[in-house]
């Protein structure tokens, strides 16, 4: 059935522009279509879609405890400017604490299995609890933002959170995300003129050099596919 509607929901929305299709998707699932962001600059070309053509969708962001001053800033700078209102999700307390308690602050530095515990109780958990009981989930995906995205479809099902899962951005260059930034006064991340291309925690992320990968600089000191869970859920 999931194929079935996503299938459908590509040929109906097939000649619409991006805005036209972000609308439909809010008439036709009422009070549950959500857009998640990180404030990357991705995440703010779609923000500014979304506000300023004032559509009636859900958007909220993921609060680790870890994130950049600098994604503060771009977060308080959205807010003036668009005057709305994103949503917070907080990872558990007590999870957290715990995690810190048993294994102290910096353990995802010993293995990528700490360091993907530590990415679903401070990411994935907060995610289900936002997603819960909606039925679109928006994301800032970009097929050249990394291997594992490259088969990514434009609507899909994400059987690991079920939830139909739409990808605007998907065929998008950084130059077009990055024209539309400009062109529009989009707020943006000041670590991006800092070479920080993927923005996520703090004590993970670093800036690229020249001629690495796009995502080189999220948990720089591991080989591995570079997800923390969030878009790696199995589908249907």
């Amino acid at each position: 059935m999931s194929a079935t509607v996503t299938e459908l929901l590509l040929d109906k929305t097939k000649d619409f522009t991006l805005v036209e299709t972000l609308a439909f998707l809010a008439e036709e699932y009422p009070g549950k279509v959500i857009f998640s962001t990180s404030f990357g600059q991705e995440d703010q070309v779609i923000t500014d879609f979304i506000f300023k053509n004032d559509l009636a969708i859900t958007v909220f962001t993921l609060d680790t405890g870890r994130l950049f001053q600098e994604t503060y800033d771009v977060f308080h700078r959205t807010l003036k400017k668009y005057k709305k209102q994103i949503e917070v999700y907080f990872p558990e307390a007590a999870a957290v604490e715990n995690l810190l308690q048993t294994k102290g602050p910096n353990s995802f530095y010993d293995s990528v299995e700490n360091r993907k515990e530590c990415c679903f109780i401070r990411k994935v958990v907060p995610l289900r609890k936002a997603l819960s009981g909606n039925a679109v989930w928006i994301t800032g995906l970009r097929a050249e933002q990394s291997e594992n995205r490259h088969d990514l479809n434009l609507f899909e099902y994400d059987g690991g959170f079920e939830i139909i899962k739409f990808n605007p951005l998907l065929k998008w260059s950084l130059e077009e995300v990055e024209n539309h930034l400009k062109e529009f006064n989009v707020p943006q991340n000041a670590l991006h003129k800092e070479g920080f291309v993927s923005i996520g925690c703090a004590p993970c992320t670093r800036a690229i050099f020249p001629g690495e990968d796009i995502r080189a600089g999220r948990w720089w000191w591991e080989s591995s596919h570079k997800e923390c869970g969030l878009h790696g859920a199995k589908k249907d």
